[in-house]
Parts: C-alpha cells; sequence; structure tokens
C-alpha cells in the first residue's frame, strides 16, 4: 500500500483520489479552527506560498477528536481559514485520524510513523512530511511550527 491508494473526500464533499499528488511532497495535516495551534495556519499558507509552485501540496484535514475544536461545517472552516488566514491550499472533509472511525489514510501514516509515544495521534496539528515518490520522512507534533519543518521540505523539493 502506499497513500496513493486512497481516496478522501474534500471540503466540498467531491472525491479525491491521492493519486493526484504523485510526484509532489506532501505535507498532511489534521487540522482545528479552536485550537491554541491554529495559528499554525499562518505558517502552512506561507510555505505553501513560497513552495507550493516547486511542487509542495499541503493537505489539511480538520479533525474535532480533541477537545471538540473543530467545530461548524466544513464550509464554515473553508471560510474561517480563508478569511483569517488566507488559506489557498487543499483542504479535505473532516476526519478521525485515532479509533474505529479514523480516516484510513491517517491509519496508513500512523503505520508509517507510530511517533515517540505510539501510533496514536496525541492532538491537532500534528504534521506527515511524505517525499515526491510518497514515502513518510518525518512525523511532527503539534509543537513544531511550520518553519521548523522548512529546511526539510526545502531538501525534498
Amino acid at each position: 500500500m502506499s497513500i496513493y491508494d486512497y481516496s478522501v473526500k474534500d471540503a466540498k464533499g467531491n472525491e479525491v483520489s491521492l493519486t493526484s499528488y504523485q510526484g509532489k511532497v506532501l505535507l498532511v495535516v489534521n487540522t482545528a479552527t479552536g485550537c491554541g495551534f491554529t495559528p499554525q495556519y499562518e505558517g502552512l499558507q506561507s510555505l505553501y506560498e513560497k513552495y507550493g509552485k516547486d511542487g509542495l501540496e499541503i493537505l489539511d484535514f480538520p479533525c474535532n477528536q480533541f477537545g471538540h475544536q473543530a467545530p461548524g461545517t466544513e464550509d464554515e472552516i473553508v471560510d474561517f481559514c480563508q478569511s483569517r488566514y488566507g488559506v489557498t491550499f487543499k483542504q479535505f472533509a473532516k476526519v478521525e485520524v485515532n479509533g474505529k472511525n479514523e480516516s484510513p489514510v491517517f491509519t496508513y501514516l500512523k503505520s508509517q510513523k507510530g511517533g515517540f509515544l505510539g501510533s496514536n495521534i496525541k492532538w491537532n496539528f500534528t504534521k506527515f512530511l511524505l517525499d515526491r515518490e510518497g514515502k513518510v520522512v518525518g512525523r511532527y507534533a503539534p509543537t513544531v511550527k511550520p518553519e521548523e519543518i522548512e529546511e526539510k521540505i526545502k531538501e525534498l523539493i
């Protein structure tokens, strides 16, 4: 299996095959609009503006599993992110990242990089970095700001 074997729903409810991201550097993030880490959207957007033209794609998956910090509909989340942080990268439908209803994409990502405390994602804004071949090369805790990953992204681009 690879990341490209999965399809997900975008924020508009359209099915998106992740094969459309083959050959790109991917930063996959579970996000929330009401979290202490929400200002990281600014850093994510900055990375996208700098490196999107060079093949970086940021895949934003809102997740309401941690403290119910991603309330609202997908449209409300997209509106918030665009108006508050100028987000232009791809936003997807809400997902669960742990448990029996977790997204298969996150099951796969966690199987590749389990993290220091086991495979479960501990909070919003956990980040997975994938190279152009779809290999998970890094998993970053919510406390790691997007700009702290920039050097690794530059290496992969």
